[in-house]
C-alpha cells in the first residue's frame, strides 16, 4: 500500500493545550511530558482546566504513584540467560516499546530513498518535500520553489564525476557540486520537452558503462548524457490496487554480472541485452516467480537474485551453469514466520544479510539460515518502512512512513531497544 495522508497519531486525542499549564508550572517542556507518561506506561487523559497549582500538584502525585507501581516485564539482566539466545528471542525480552513519533518532528512524513554520497552526505528523498541534505551538521530541503525538478523522489544516484541524479514525479534533476551558484544549489532538470519518454519517473540505474537507464511511468529511456532513447518493451496490465500505475510502468532497473539489465514491471521480469538492443527473457509466474508484479531486484553475494513483489512477497532465483535454462525458485513466506505479502525493496548489507520491509509488519533480516522481525517490539513505530540503506560506517538506516529510522545494535547491551527514531533535533545535535 502507498500511503498518500499518514495515518492518525497515537496520541492524536490529547489536546496538548490541555497539559500546557502542567508543563508550564512543573518545568517540563510538553515533549518532555509525554516522554514521562510513556517511560511510566501511564494513559493520559483528560483534565479539567483548574487551578494551575493544584493541576501540578496532582500531576506529580499521579506520577509517582503510576512509576512506583509498575512491575517490571524482563529482568534486570536480561543477557544472563546461562545458555545460547537467538537474536529473536533477545528481542523478545524488550518490554513493550511505546513509541509516539509525531510527524511534525520528523525530517519528512515519508522517506522515500536514502543516499551517502562520495563527500559522505546523506541525501533523503521525499514524498512530498523534494530532497532533503544532510552535510552532518544541518538539514536543507530542496523543492520546486528552490528550482528541484519536483516533490516526490523515487531515485538517487551518483555518477563517477560526482554529479547526483535525482528521479521525481515531474522530471530528471542533475545536481553538480561545482556548479554552485553565490553558494546556492543549482539544479539542472530534464522532462518529456528534452527527450524523455515521461516525466513521472520510478528508478533508475547508471550501469557499468555510465549510461542512465530510467524507468518512467511510460517505459524506459536511456540517456548517454547528452541524447535520450526510448527502449520500447512489452505492455503488461495494470495493477488496479495501487495508486499510480500503467502498462508501461517500470519499477526497478538492474544490472547484472554479464552486462544484462532486467526491468521489474507488472508483468513479471524482462531481461534486456544492452548490445544486441534485444529483450532475451522474461520470467514470470509462469517460469516460478512468486507474483508479476515485481517493485525490486536484487543480486546477492552468491549470485541469487532476489525478488521483492507487490502480492505475494519475496522469491529468490537460483541459476544453473547455464543460466536461465534451468531456473530453481525459493519462496519465502509464512513457512518461515514472515508475515505480510507487500514487499517494496530489498537490500544487503556488508556482512551478507538480506534485509526487506513488508507491509504492516516491519523489517526482516535473513542471515542465511533463519529470519529475524524488527517492528515495534524493537523500535521500529513504522508500519510502511519502504527502503534500507547501510552507509559507509555500516549503520543501517530505514525509511518509510513517520520518516528515518536508525538500526543500532549496541542498544542491546544496555537492554534499549535497538532502533531509534532519527529526527530532525537527533540529527541536527547528533
Amino acid at each position: 500500500m502507498f500511503y498518500d495522508k499518514a495515518p492518525k497519531n497515537q496520541l492524536e486525542g490529547i489536546k496538548m493545550t490541555e497539559v500546557s499549564i502542567v508543563s508550564k508550572e512543573c518545568g517540563m517542556k510538553n515533549h518532555e511530558l509525554i516522554y514521562r507518561f510513556n517511560q511510566c506506561r501511564t494513559q493520559v487523559v483528560k483534565i479539567p482546566l483548574i487551578s494551575s497549582r493544584v493541576l501540578c500538584f496532582a500531576f506529580f502525585i499521579f506520577l509517582v504513584y503510576s512509576c512506583n507501581g509498575q512491575k517490571k516485564d524482563t529482568p534486570d539482566k536480561p543477557f544472563e540467560t546461562g545458555g545460547k539466545t537467538t537474536n529473536q528471542e533477545v528481542f523478545n525480552s524488550f518490554p513493550s516499546v511505546i513509541t509516539t513519533p509525531t510527524i511534525e518532528e520528523q525530517i519528512s512524513p515519508f522517506i522515500r530513498r536514502i543516499f551517502q554520497d562520495s563527500k559522505g552526505h546523506f541525501w533523503y528523498g521525499t514524498n512530498g518535500d523534494g530532497v532533503v541534505h544532510y552535510d552532518g551538521d544541518s538539514l536543507a530541503y530542496y523543492n520546486v520553489k528552490q528550482g528541484f525538478a519536483g516533490s516526490a523522489v523515487r531515485s538517487i544516484l551518483e555518477d563517477k564525476d560526482g554529479n547526483l541524479w535525482f528521479g521525481t514525479e515531474d522530471g530528471l534533476s542533475k545536481y553538480s557540486p561545482n556548479e554552485n551558484l553565490k553558494g546556492k544549489k543549482q539544479f539542472k532538470n530534464f522532462r518529456k520537452n528534452d527527450g524523455l519518454v515521461n516525466n513521472d519517473i520510478w528508478s533508475m540505474l547508471i550501469d557499468s558503462n555510465g549510461i542512465i537507464w530510467i524507468g518512467t511511468l511510460q517505459g524506459v529511456s536511456r540517456f548517454d548524457g547528452s541524447h535520450f532513447t526510448y527502449v520500447k518493451l512489452p505492455e503488461t496490465e495494470i495493477d488496479a490496487t495501487r495508486g499510480v500505475t500503467s502498462t508501461r510502468i517500470v519499477h526497478d532497473i538492474f544490472e547484472d554480472r554479464r552486462g544484462n539489465l532486467w526491468f521489474a514491471t507488472n508483468g513479471g521480469v524482462y531481461i534486456y541485452n544492452p548490445h544486441s538492443k534485444e529483450i532475451e527473457n522474461h520470467i514470470s509466474e509462469e517460469n516460478g516467480l512468486c507474483n508479476n508484479v515485481v517493485n525490486d531486484i536484487l543480486e546477492d553475494q552468491n549470485c541469487h537474485i532476489w525478488f521483492a513483489t507487490h502480492h505475494n512477497g519475496v522469491c529468490r532465483l537460483h541459476m544453473g551453469a547455464d543460466g536461465l535454462e534451468n531456473m530453481e525458485f525459493t519462496h519465502f513466506g509464512t513457512q518461515n514466520n514472515i508475515d505480510g505479502t507487500e514487499v517494496w525493496s530489498l537490500f544487503e548489507d556488508s556482512s551478507g544479510n538480506i534485509w526487506f520491509p513488508t507491509e504492516g509488519y516491519g523489517v526482516y533480516r535473513y542471515n542465511g539460515k533463519s529470519f529475524d522481525n524488527f517492528s515495534e517490539r524493537e523500535g521500529l513505530a513504522s508500519k510502511a518502512i519502504q527502503c534500507i540503506y547501510e552507509d559507509r560506517n555500516k549503520t543501517l538506516w530505514f525509511g518509510g512512513h513517520m520518516g528515518l529510522y536508525k538500526y543500532d545494535p549496541s542498544n542491546l547491551s544496555s537492554n534499549n531497544p535497538p532502533i531509534i527514531n532519527m529526527t530532525r533535533w537527533q540529527l541536527e545535535h547528533h
